[in-house]
């Protein structure tokens, strides 16, 4: 699976094997105390066992107040995802992630964990 969270991150895109991106994921949130994801207007396009999606997203994470030092401690970003998946025998699998941030506040805040 591809991963692109190159506009929120300083991290280039990644491959990794599907079934280490709940895994990759876990990482990437560790340090925040709590998230709310919003995906919205989700735009998917069929072409045989092919699949484009597009959709909206709003996500906000927290970060512990001691680690925000008495400033904001919520960082806002506001974007896309654009995601290509696969039909398997097992269903419909994500091959590739990729979030496009439009806007972001407090992006000084702590982000999320470096994925390995």
């Amino acid at each position: 699976m591809t991963l692109d969270f190159s506009s929120v991150i300083d991290l280039p895109p990644m491959t990794v094997p599907l079934d280490e991106y709940v895994q990759v994921l876990g990482q990437a949130f560790a340090p925040f105390s709590a998230t709310h994801h919003t995906i919205t207007g989700h735009v998917i396009e069929i072409d045989g066992d092919r699949a484009t999606l597009h959709a909206h997203v709003r996500a906000e994470h927290w970060v512990p107040t001691e680690r925000a030092g008495g400033g904001p401690d919520r960082w806002l970003v506001i974007g896309f995802y654009d995601n290509e998946a696969i039909r398997t025998p097992q269903g419909w699998r994500l091959s590739s992630v990729k979030l496009t941030a439009t806007h972001q506040e407090n992006a000084h805040l702590p982000g999320p964990a470096p994925v390995t």
